[in-house]
């Protein structure tokens, strides 16, 4: 298999005949207020993916990761239909609305980066990008109508 480094991640790379149900529906990338690695700005740094069907999935060995490779795996998790479910970067106890990556640093760079959900079977689900085409510095197409 060869991949090609240059081209960007569209969808003639990802051939989807059925649009999956699972989908990344908001991103908050720039946690708000001042990037103080502590554990509450960790965790107002989050993606939401949201089951559009009615159906429940499994998302046990699904993946979200960052453009440097920061990867978190879901574990026995099922994301119930019509709901939604937020992953924060910090540290937390998970729920069924709130998942945590568990981690000490920043994952989503607030200038430009794409987080890609794959399922378990490493299959491209969904993406959400920021930042790449907008050089004045307004890339807020995903999360913008989050902030408080």
């Amino acid at each position: 298999m060869v991949s090609v480094g240059t081209l960007p991640a569209s969808a003639a790379d990802h051939p989807r005949p059925e649009r999956s149900e699972v989908q990344i529906s908001a991103v908050q990338y720039d946690s708000p207020g001042r990037d103080d690695r502590s554990n509450r700005s960790l965790n107002r740094e989050w993606v939401e993916i949201t089951n559009t069907g009615r159906r429940a999935v499994n998302l046990d060995g699904w993946t979200l990761r960052d453009e440097d490779g920061h990867t978190f795996t879901f574990h026995h998790y099922r994301l119930d239909g019509r709901s939604t479910v937020r992953i924060h970067t910090g540290e937390g106890r998970d729920t069924r609305t709130d998942l945590f990556q568990d981690r000490r640093n920043y994952v989503w760079d607030n200038r430009s980066d794409t987080a890609t959900l794959r399922n378990d079977h490493g299959r491209f689900i969904d993406d959400a990008s920021w930042g790449h085409h907008h050089r004045h510095g307004g890339g807020h197409h995903h999360g913008g109508r989050h902030h408080r």
